[in-house]
């Protein structure tokens, strides 16, 4: 079957699909589940609302967690052969000194780094990998615009296209469309709120010689920059406080400038490359998470269930290890009954609930840094305390390495 179906027959069979699986949203959690549920056998439809997945500053890393996935699905040699950048170690600059935060070399698998890689690249090869088998359909261009409710269950998705609205019924429905979905609204989801959100202001900075040699991150006294090596670009992050967006745009660019140079290793000359807030892309990072992920008939995973702040860049990751969790739960029940009932839903849930929330835990404490003296009520200036920690023991990194290379609960396919 073609990877994209096209939708622009008038027939009702097109403006009509019956499916067994809807999945809402062509992300990392979406594609990947889609992949493996048609390659279990199940019917399954992807439905995304953009034309193409050309969309710049996305989660771009691929730990070692989902390359062991792609390991086990015998795509790995073929994956690597496309444009990546590999991170054995991820290092922090704090002052004039440079440290190891993370490293990878003890952890238990093959794949012992993390390949920075254009999601749109990922993507692209899940679906070309999905759209080998007859039971997989994807429909691009497909924002959903409500869910199908019979008798308190879900039942399928309503979406809107060019040529038309289209009904999707289907025996389940699954949510990964990301922090702001639009399934787990329909749903009447609770959502959990977590700490202060903040911003990260994603920009483009050549790369030339004389440069740092690995992706870094820099670390100051209100923020802080991360640069990740894109081969000929940097693809630069600059993680500041709610608000200061806002605050740097009313001063102007010039204002941009001089507050990434505090904590750039790059010349200051480089940033007039940031020649007006084009050149800036805003990005709000908040942590949350469902108070439950599921309702009959819909189950949400990925950012959809939880969003995750950058720290670490584990979002993309948590959420192929959802996509796993869900297919190596639902899968039977799905093969055999044709359906699933609530306690295979809340299975899933259980299964990924430890670590989502040992993640969280772990990004806000990883956000914390020294408290205020009694005396002084202005916020402490220096690394976060994580730095702090790794600076003193340097073995910590390690320890790093493993958390944010494979997660608190790794999951491999059955």
């Amino acid at each position: 079957m073609n990877v994209q179906q096209s939708i622009s027959d008038d027939s009702p069979a097109v403006r009509r699909i019956e499916t067994t699986v809807a999945i809402a949203g062509g992300g990392p959690a979406g594609m990947m589940l889609g992949l493996l549920l048609a390659r279990a056998g199940i019917d399954v439809t992807v439905i995304e609302k953009h034309g193409d997945f050309l969309r710049d500053f996305r989660g771009d890393t691929i730990h070692p967690s989902t390359l062991e996935v792609i390991e086990q699905l015998g795509f790995i040699k073929e994956f690597l052969e496309l444009p990546h950048t590999k991170a054995k170690k991820l290092h922090a600059q704090i002052g004039d000194d440079t440290i190891t935060v993370a490293d990878f070399s003890w952890l238990p698998v093959k794949n012992r780094f993390i390949a920075f890689m254009p999601q749109w690249d990922f993507l692209n090869f899940l679906a070309g990998k999905a759209g080998q088998y007859e039971n997989f359909r994807l429909l691009m261009n497909a924002p959903v615009t409500d869910l199908t409710i019979k008798d308190g269950r879900v039942c399928g998705l309503q979406v809107s296209t060019p040529e038309g609205d289209v009904v999707i019924n289907s025996t389940l429905v699954i949510g990964a469309d990301g922090r702001n979905s639009i399934v787990r609204e329909k749903a009447g989801l609770q959502i959990e709120r977590f700490g202060v959100p903040t911003e990260v202001l994603w920009m483009r900075l050549s790369k030339q010689v004389g440069d740092p040699a690995e992706t870094m991150g820099h670390a100051g006294p209100r923020q802080g920059l991360v640069l990740i090596d894109r081969g000929d670009y940097w693809q630069c992050g600059f993680v500041v406080r709610k608000g200061t967006f806002a605050d740097l745009r009313q001063k102007g660019i010039e204002a941009l400038r001089d507050a990434i140079s505090t904590v750039s290793p790059l010349p200051k000359e480089r940033l007039l490359e940031l020649a007006s807030w084009d050149d800036v892309h805003l990005l709000t990072v908040r942590i949350d998470r469902l108070k439950r992920w599921w309702r009959s008939g819909l189950l949400c995973i990925g950012d959809a269930a939880h969003a995750m702040s950058p720290i670490g860049g584990v979002g993309v990751n948590l959420a192929i290890q959802d996509a796993v969790a869900t297919a190596n739960i639902l899968t039977p029940a799905l093969g055999e009954k044709g359906r699933v009932t609530d306690n295979d839903l809340a299975a899933v849930e259980a299964r990924r609930s430890f670590p989502t929330k040992a993640t969280q835990k772990l990004q806000l404490m990883m956000r914390s840094r020294r408290k205020p003296k009694k005396t002084d009520d202005r916020p402490s200036s220096g690394p976060p305390g994580f730095v702090r920690a790794i600076m003193r023991f340097p073995l910590l990194a390690h320890l790093a390495g493993r958390l944010i290379g494979l997660g608190f609960r790794r999951e491999k396919l059955k």
